[in-house]
């Protein structure tokens, strides 16, 4: 049971409710004292016990170990070119253990850094010794002083950074329309817009189409001429040989009607050898 699950609550106020079944005694108009998982509690525990790390007040708070370590040496304004690490170290350990003792995996990162602290001030404890060329060793202190300045220039950049007004934050984006021309501006036509468009124009065209009928002029007689020169030197003629399908229901009809005047006048005649047999069409027989 933590400290924060039995924090009041100010909706806490119990309405009558009938005897429970289980045998608990009825509540009338009573404020709970707290909250557990929901339900009201209107007396404290006898025996609640608060965990001495249910609440934490940290006072400072680093990024990591060249923060830290950053943090010591302007804190008692050591120079960062010749840092004393005996006493920069004592002091970044008892941090380190402070954070071991309450949360191993984000202390492993400090160790590593306090370790590194270590090697350097046993490196400096031995005697220096001279290079090949004979010129002095590179201070132990070198490497790790650049990157506290690196880490130190970024960090004021960062700082600098944040102090620039922020969209969303500092201020917000003023959007005003202003119309730059006196002719409007037409929005962009894609071109699947436009060929929805020309279909569209088609198929209501299609709704109006009109069928425009013509008069055509044909003639009886010059037909009944045709059918008597096709007749003309030959004995028989079948019957839908005198017809040209290709020129229309419209020539075929007159062509009907001249070979019935034909035939009515004794010009032709029109002949069969038995039922369901062929048609056959010839010139009438005329005594000379």
């Amino acid at each position: 049971m933590s400290a924060d699950s039995l924090s009041p609550s100010a909706d806490a106020l119990v309405e009558p409710a009938a005897p429970a079944a289980d045998g608990l005694p009825e509540v009338v108009d009573t404020v709970a004292v707290a909250k557990l998982y929901g339900s009201p509690l209107f007396e404290l525990p006898q025996d609640l016990y608060i965990p001495p790390d249910a609440l934490e007040v940290f006072l400072e708070a680093f990024e990591g170990p060249l923060d830290l370590l950053l943090y010591l040496i302007r804190k008692q304004n050591f120079n960062i070119l010749d840092i004393p690490l005996a006493d920069v170290t004592r002091q970044y350990l008892s941090y380190v253990e402070q954070i071991r003792s309450r949360n191993l995996e984000l202390a492993a990162e400090y160790l590593l850094m306090a370790a590194m602290l270590i090697e350097i001030k046993s490196r400096m404890l031995l005697p220096p010794k001279k290079t090949e060329e004979g010129q002095e060793p590179e201070d132990p202190r070198a490497e790790l002083v650049r990157r506290l300045l690196e880490y130190e220039q970024m960090k004021l950049a960062a700082a600098k950074l944040d102090q620039l007004p922020l969209l969303g934050r500092d201020f917000l984006r003023a959007q005003v329309y202003i119309e730059q021309a006196l002719k409007p501006r037409f929005p962009d036509v894609s071109l699947d817009e436009l060929r929805e468009a020309w279909l569209e124009i088609l198929k209501r065209a299609k709704l109006t189409q009109h069928h425009k009928i013509t008069r055509e002029e044909l003639s009886v007689r010059e037909h009944m001429s045709l059918v008597l020169r096709t007749l003309q030197g030959r004995r028989f003629v079948e019957f839908h040989d005198l017809f040209d399908p290709r020129r229309g229901p419209q020539v075929l009809v007159v062509t009907f009607i001249a070979m019935l005047e034909l035939a009515r006048e004794r010009l032709i005649e029109v002949t069969q050898a038995e039922a369901y047999a062929p048609i056959y069409v010839r010139l009438a027989y005329q005594p000379a």
